[in-house]
């Protein structure tokens, strides 16, 4: 296959604008937005977000089954992908849009299911997203340029939104109008990425085995069995699963630590800057160190980096100040390679077993992949809520002022530190454990598909 072209890269990796977006939002302020606005006790809090995202688990692999019914009938995961990206905006809305004056367990319904619709609306767009790679290009090198593009816009997506959505929420003047200001034009701008994201699936090859029907039942014994047979998938998902967990616990605690350690709501915006600014520069470097090295030797290397900037943050029991700053931008250097080099790595994965057993399952790998991606990221939250209720934290309206007790602050910063540093130490284990190497993609390619190669 040649080389990928340029606007094939850059519709693809506009898509990360939307996911970055959805991603982002939801896990930074939507725990803070009941316990601080609501007055939704900090567990039922993550109770709501787990539930979504355990049914985000639950229909990943029928979705994946459903895009590839999809594209085996019309050629294309653009429909699937069209449905998802007008529907988000809508829900993603009403999340954050809860009446006021109604009593905080209706609230917390109303969030609950509002949420659940936009996840699912997500996981219509992410899943074939995810799968996209696989199909638009069979070159090693190709995939790590074309997620390497999609992290920095990634990147770009976290720091716009993740400084952006909170710097909103304060224009509205009230929690209530700041928050519903902060989801429409969120909404929106998600929305119209994901369209653009959408065409780039007009330039995916068809898929290598026939449509024998959608099934949804069939779509989840796929996806066991892929999972199953593909040692690769396995441990490129444990180690990602593990990450996202460490990720999803620092995300759901940067709002914590800004209001209660730093002692400034504000200073949300200043420590997403300084996590994503980083890996802006950083997910370049990564793919050109990954071309040198292998994926798999990149992504320990970052792993590492980024459990060590981890740790440091234990720093903020003792002296909380202007330091964090540099150390979460060391971090952020890091994640750009937690996010770039797995993601490539998953179109290897992909190929590798529609290689080994004669079939495409690449929707349905994405379902599985998307599945345990939002395990990771929904138990960091969840975990973090938990961490908070053992620490003792006290939740509040938006017209109410309490002081948190120091068992309470000790939980924030363990919660932001030390677990998401040992979490990043065991998924190495798996990290290194990854099968796969240039030459078993390249390697088995025919010649063909080394056309156009630099």
């Amino acid at each position: 296959m040649t080389r990928l072209s340029r606007a094939t890269v850059a519709r693809y990796g506009v898509g990360s604008l939307g996911t970055g977006g959805f991603a982002t939002l939801p896990g930074l302020v939507l725990i803070y937005y009941l316990t601080d606005t609501l007055g939704v006790g900090a567990a039922v809090a993550g109770i709501i977000v787990a539930v979504a995202k355990i049914w985000d688990v639950a229909i990943d692999p029928g979705i994946g089954a459903f895009a590839d019914h999809r594209v085996a009938r019309s050629g294309s995961r653009r429909g699937v992908m069209t449905i998802g990206a007008l529907l988000l905006p809508v829900f993603f809305t009403l999340t954050f849009a809860a009446p006021a004056g109604l009593p905080t367990g209706v609230d917390a319904l109303w969030v609950a299911l509002a949420f659940l619709l936009a996840a699912t609306s997500f996981s219509l767009f992410q899943v074939p997203y995810i799968a996209l790679p696989a199909e638009l290009t069979d070159r090693y090198d190709e995939r790590t340029r074309l997620l390497t593009v999609r992290v920095v816009v990634l990147s770009v997506a976290i720091l716009a939104f993740g400084a952006g959505g909170p710097a909103l929420r304060e224009v509205g003047g009230s929690p209530t109008v700041g928050y519903l200001l902060m989801a429409v034009v969120a909404g929106v701008l998600i929305g119209v990425a994901m369209l653009i994201a959408a065409r780039a699936a007009d330039a995916a090859r068809p898929p290598a085995s026939p449509d024998d029907g959608f099934s949804l039942s069939e779509g989840y014994r796929t996806g066991w069995a892929v999972l199953r047979r593909s040692e690769p998938l396995r441990t490129l998902l444990a180690a990602f699963m593990l990450q996202g967990l460490a990720t999803g616990l620092m995300l759901a605690g940067a709002q914590y630590i800004a209001t209660w350690v730093l002692d400034s709501e504000a200073a949300i915006s200043g420590l997403f800057a300084a996590l994503i600014a980083p890996a802006v520069v950083f997910a370049p470097l990564w793919g050109g160190f990954a071309r040198h090295v292998g994926k798999e030797v990149g992504f320990a290397s970052a792993t590492v980096v980024f459990a060590l900037a981890a740790l440091a943050l234990a720093g903020l029991w003792i002296a909380p100040g202007w330091w964090v700053y540099p150390v979460i931008g060391v971090a952020g250097a890091a994640y750009a390679g937690m996010q770039a080099l797995p993601m490539a790595m998953l179109p290897d994965v992909i190929s590798h077993d529609e290689s080994s057993s004669g079939r495409s399952s690449a929707g349905v790998v994405g379902g599985v992949w998307t599945a345990g991606e939002t395990t990771g990221m929904a138990l960091g939250a969840v975990l973090f809520t938990v961490i908070l209720t053992v620490g003792g934290y006290i939740s509040s309206d938006a017209d109410s002022s309490v002081t948190q007790p120091g068992s309470a602050v000790s939980a924030m910063v363990a919660g932001f530190s030390v677990v998401p540093a040992v979490l990043a130490l065991i998924s190495l284990w798996f990290v290194i454990r990854y099968p796969l190497r240039r030459s078993d993609i390249d390697g088995t390619l025919p010649p063909s598909s080394t056309e156009g190669a630099p």
